[in-house]
């Protein structure tokens, strides 16, 4: 017999959808420090646009990773919480931001943007035919929709 979480979930259920959850993590730590590099590295007469644009993104990053930290201990289980962990287990890999062209860190935030694409789809499909689990749902597709949007912005910026 299956055990039940103060939440009315499955713990057994769980467990998978948690894990999805913390490899997100994981990546949103990488992604969000490569944000923070592309802030601070910013050079050219892109600078005072893509300066902005860039701690938007990493506070945005910020924001998302405290949610999905409290959302894996609302679920009963803990989240990674070490650079080690992160460096691991992300699949979104950490750059030089000195000295790169502010194309070329678009582009790699766009393509962190895809593989965060990737994987919250499949943290939406773990947490809605698995477990059973709306509001882990409802809070990555929030996530979601913000990068779609934010993909097509820094496509248009790049000319693709």
């Amino acid at each position: 017999m299956s055990t039940v979480n103060k939440i009315g979930l499955e713990d057994k259920k769980v467990i998978e959808l948690v894990d999805h959850l913390n490899l997100l993590l994981a990546n949103y730590q990488i992604h969000y420090q490569k944000v923070r590099g592309c802030h601070w590295n910013v050079r050219g007469h892109n600078f005072f646009n893509l300066h902005v644009k860039f701690e938007e993104l990493y506070d945005n990053a910020q924001l998302t990773i405290d949610e999905l930290a409290e959302r894996v201990l609302t679920l009963g289980k803990s989240p990674y919480s070490t650079y080690a962990d992160y460096i691991e287990l992300s699949e979104i890999k950490e750059i030089k931001t000195e000295g790169l062209p502010a194309e070329k860190m678009v582009e790699a935030i766009l393509d962190d943007f895809k593989k965060l694409i990737v994987m919250e789809r499949e943290v939406i499909e773990n947490a809605t035919d698995n477990a059973g689990d709306e509001g882990t749902a409802d809070m990555i597709i929030g996530f979601l929709r913000f990068k779609e949007k934010t993909s097509w912005m820094l496509r248009a910026w790049v000319g693709k």
